[in-house]
């Protein structure tokens, strides 16, 4: 069996859809998962065990670029890489209208949500076989309804496994990140302002972190970001601004470190997803359907319109630390 998945973007809702696929490989022994990706976030399926070969596509570049001859020749390679295969099942993970197109260049029968569950109703149109999923449940839940309906299989009560290879990277590699101490990963930036915590709060924590030993490492992604997390950790105690880094390297610090507390962001997600003890912060919107999957090593705090003190924060750290689920970095 060959199976395609369509799942873009964001970075956080492709993490969210990666259990779905360890899923899929546990009940159809033998099956090849292609994945199609959004070209920044490609290097996330790279790294699940189970995916065979992920299609870098660019839409977002590409809508602010039809008038270059290399997007058109960029998305006739990319057609002919979907074109390569007749799937026996493409599955539109993402319900968007642009998700769904893309679905419909590849070869085979497209299934995807009803238009009441899908994020975009026009989106089940082009679909060939239409699933209805309760809009209300976790994004992770969604997604592994979705694709065991598309396959008849059921999911019952199999844990979440996001089944992440977590890249061997050398250990002088990670000495500019981490030093020789334990370290905390602190991830305070987000794409909207109204995902952002005060900065006295993220240096309440870090000072927190501090007295108990930890260093903190402070994540950028932008140059914009960049500036501003400089700032954000001029004041700290304990604290250095990481150096430029893709996804397979952040995998490889993120699961070194002793804790991650982050905001509403796809790193956030991909903290957890790699194994983690993370604290995510909610500030507008709610962690039922779009946190992290909370255990002892994973905690949401927040939620829409309800950000957390720092001293809630710190008590979920100290919870996390103090829990025994903390390994020395």
């Amino acid at each position: 069996m060959r199976v395609l998945i369509v799942k873009t973007s964001s970075m956080g809702d492709v993490v969210h859809a990666l259990p779905a696929i360890s899923d899929l490989a546990r009940h159809q022994r033998g099956v090849s998962i292609d994945w199609v990706v959004e070209e920044r976030f490609a290097e996330i399926p790279r790294l699940h065990r189970d995916v065979a070969r992920v299609i870098p596509i660019g839409l977002r570049r590409w809508r602010h670029q039809l008038h270059l001859l290399t997007t058109w020749k960029q998305i006739r390679a990319v057609r002919q890489a979907l074109g390569r295969y007749r799937y026996d099942r493409i599955i539109d993970l993402q319900g968007l209208v642009k998700s769904a197109f893309v679905a419909r260049w590849a070869h085979g029968p497209v299934v995807g949500l009803c238009g009441r569950s899908a994020r975009e109703r026009a989106a089940s149109w082009f679909y060939d076989r239409r699933i209805t999923v309760d809009p209300g449940l976790h994004a992770i839940d969604r997604n592994r309804l979705l694709t065991a309906e598309a396959l008849g299989y059921a999911v019952g009560a199999a844990a979440v496994d996001f089944r992440i290879r977590v890249p061997a990277t050398p250990a002088g590699a990670l000495r500019p990140w981490i030093g020789e101490q334990r370290f905390a990963m602190l991830l305070t930036n987000a794409s909207r302002a109204s995902k952002l915590w005060p900065d006295e709060n993220w240096r309440a924590v870090e000072a927190w972190l501090a007295e108990q030993g930890l260093h903190s490492v402070l994540v950028w992604g932008t140059d914009r970001e960049r500036i501003a997390t400089v700032h954000r950790a001029a004041p700290m105690h304990s604290a250095r601004v990481a150096p430029p880094a893709g996804l397979e390297t952040l995998a490889a610090v993120f699961s070194k470190a002793s804790l991650v507390i982050g905001l509403d962001t796809g790193l956030t997600h991909w903290a957890a997803a790699v194994g983690a003890p993370t604290i995510g912060i909610f500030c507008d919107f709610d962690p039922a359907r779009v946190g992290l999957k909370a255990d002892e090593r994973r905690v949401n705090l927040g939620g829409v319109s309800d950000p957390p003190s720092s001293e809630d924060a710190i008590d979920a750290a100290r919870h996390v630390l103090a829990a025994g689920a903390v390994k020395p970095g």
